[in-house]
């Protein structure tokens, strides 16, 4: 028998989630029965979206059950193989985060080629946060020449890569961060054209407005409320918003007030589209062709923030809603 470690939702949270909503949990994993592996955890991934998932309410994933591991992204070392597809020392990507190790039918887990990539870069720029900034820009904003691109979000994982995708096409970026170290990042390695530090600014619409006095075309929405109501305020006639995710919602214990000037999708007729990336993985292989071709030319930079071991994976989850991220919120394992 294997000991293994696991984070548990202990209680669904109201508002913002405190650590006492979580429990370290220990289980004992048997010998693989055949067709099963078993697998021992190296990185794991925290993800803005796993808030909506402790909510018991109609979402576009399951919401996690109380009282058994959580789930997320995770990359693992098989360590016993009771299948012929897989063998010990294979890295294999999988749903199963959150915890030391398990075991899992074969079928359950992908075997992971990194193609000299370090293998937690799966879990960011080579993984959902890429493919999400990907899809975001390319298909759903709809990238045109000489647009002008907005991001909010700017340091995240996902932001990150999405400014790093609109420069790549040769787009003027905008970026939105918090804080003086996160808009340096965004400036010096991302090469965005502007930047705002939101904490600091008394007006986000005044200062977008000042980044771009001709207005921009393209909005990348990570975070909502005041975001977007300045994005609606500076956009150009026919603009195209990309509502990839609204952080500064999540943990609202009441419904939260709607946008302020909606009506400028009115009259300046502008495309608000919201996406999940799960409906679009026929472009997966478009995504890893170009990301390929932009590493091997050294264009794409990513930055990671990690935690050390599974008993720090609330507290890495929970920083992801103070701003404690520069990149990828990562909870390195073993």
């Amino acid at each position: 028998m294997v000991t293994s470690r696991e984070i548990r939702l202990k209680n669904r949270p109201v508002g913002m989630p405190t650590a006492d909503d979580f429990e370290l949990a220990t289980v004992e994993l048997p010998t693989p029965v055949e067709g099963q592996v078993q697998v021992r955890n190296i990185w794991m991934s925290v993800d803005p979206y796993m808030r909506g998932r402790m909510n018991d309410a109609p979402n576009y994933v399951p919401p996690f059950a109380l009282g058994v591991a959580m789930q997320g992204d995770a990359i693992g070392e098989v360590v016993q193989s009771n299948d012929q597809s897989l063998k010990p020392g294979d890295l294999v990507q999988s749903m199963n985060g959150w915890r030391e190790a398990f075991n899992a039918p074969a079928n359950k887990v992908r075997k992971l080629d990194t193609h000299g990539l370090p293998p937690e870069a799966f879990l960011g720029v080579a993984g959902i946060p890429g493919f999400t900034a990907y899809v975001g820009l390319l298909h759903i904003a709809d990238l045109r020449e000489g647009d002008v691109v907005f991001v909010s979000g700017a340091a995240g994982a996902v932001g990150s890569m999405a400014c790093q995708i609109a420069k790549l096409k040769g787009h003027r970026v905008i970026a939105s961060a918090g804080g003086v170290e996160k808009t340096a990042f965004a400036k010096d390695e991302l090469g965005v054209d502007e930047t705002i530090d939101y904490k600091s600014v008394p007006d986000l619409t005044a200062a977008l407005a000042m980044a771009a006095p001709d207005g921009i075309d393209v909005y990348f929405d990570n975070v909502g409320g005041e975001h977007l109501d300045a994005a609606l305020a500076n956009a150009k006639t026919f603009g195209r918003f990309a509502l990839c995710g609204m952080i500064s919602d999540y943990n609202a214990a009441s419904q939260p007030m709607g946008v302020r000037n909606l009506l400028m999708a009115v009259t300046r007729s502008l495309r608000l589209q919201g996406f999940v990336i799960l409906n679009y993985v026929n472009l997966q292989s478009a995504f890893a062709k170009d990301l390929a071709a932009w590493h091997a030319v050294g264009k794409i930079k990513w930055r990671q923030t990690v935690f050390h071991g599974v008993e720090q994976a609330p507290h890495a989850f929970l920083g992801l809603f103070s701003g404690e991220n520069i990149g990828k919120m990562l909870v390195k394992l073993s």
